[in-house]
């Protein structure tokens, strides 16, 4: 029987055991225009409190199309992407013929780096697993900015503000802002082969976005780091396969006052094992 209403909004409350407490754990489900079901997991609120940040894990099934997180709130506030944007401007750079594939040569000249193993001649695929910024923005200028503009509107990737002055730049700083759920969208569709782009290059990044692979599961995705008014914000994005399943996720978190910044590389990826490990799809 048809609604009169726009939406359907069925709250459950399911008791589990956390930290010896029992607490509730909300479900969300909407019936509007994509259906989805949101689940609120106060462990994985937990995970964040423990690691002495603030910030959101956004993890989506598409075997349920159920969404889990400790904040969706801020699951849909945009960020900088920072180098979570490897991701599209290694695939632009493979359809616009930037690069040719992972062997692809960057030469460094010898200028000082603000890291030192960024400080060599690298092939695409090192570039790529060492978040190496100079070749990415040497990558991002010989793409240009009409031709970035061009595939990231085709990609529907975010709102990323780009011109002629910050084609370099513009995933780093100024006003280009993605959420994790359309960071978690834009990989859903390259995943399902639904992004405007060739076999060849979809092969390509899917090898090359591989992180860890284990008898168990393998886990791809990158990371990012950017700073903002002195806020550091942390990205770890990506897609874990076990089997015949996949699972997506996002998280995004901020440094706490008196954080150990030597952690924060580390912390990104640790936090979103132990939320995979808290919805036993890992072990």
């Amino acid at each position: 029987m048809k609604t009169k209403h726009n939406f359907l909004i069925l709250l459950l409350t399911v008791f589990y055991g956390c930290s010896n407490t029992k607490q509730p754990e909300t479900v969300l489900l909407q019936t509007v225009n994509a259906k989805k079901i949101e689940v609120n997991k106060p462990e994985l609120q937990f995970i964040i409190d423990s690691s002495n940040v603030e910030g959101s894990v956004l993890i989506f099934d598409p075997q349920k199309q159920w969404y889990y997180s400790n904040d969706f709130k801020w699951a849909e506030t945009g960020k900088l992407p920072a180098s979570t944007f490897k991701i599209p401007n290694s695939i632009i750079a493979l359809e616009s013929g930037v690069v040719k594939d992972h062997t692809t040569l960057f030469k460094w000249k010898g200028e000082k780096r603000r890291l030192a193993v960024w400080e060599k001649d690298m092939n695409f695929r090192e570039a790529f697993h060492l978040s190496c910024v100079p070749c990415y923005q040497e990558i991002a200028r010989k793409i240009g900015s009409k031709r970035m503009q061009a595939f990231l509107k085709k990609f529907e990737y975010g709102n990323m503000v780009v011109d002629s002055n910050t084609i370099d730049v513009f995933w780093l700083e100024g006003d280009s802002k993605i959420s994790q759920f359309q960071q978690i969208d834009f990989l859903k569709r390259f995943y399902d082969s639904k992004l405007p782009i060739s076999p060849r290059t979809e092969k390509i990044m899917k090898e090359l976005m591989v992180i860890d692979s284990t008898v168990s599961y393998t886990i791809s995705g990158k990371t990012g780091w950017s700073i903002r008014n002195g806020n550091n914000n942390g990205w770890f994005v990506g897609y874990i396969e076990k089997g015949p399943s996949v699972w997506f996720f996002a998280t995004n978190v901020e440094a706490r006052e008196k954080f150990n910044m030597e952690m924060f590389p580390m912390i990104r990826k640790e936090i979103t094992m132990n939320a995979l490990k808290v919805l036993k799809i890992i072990q």
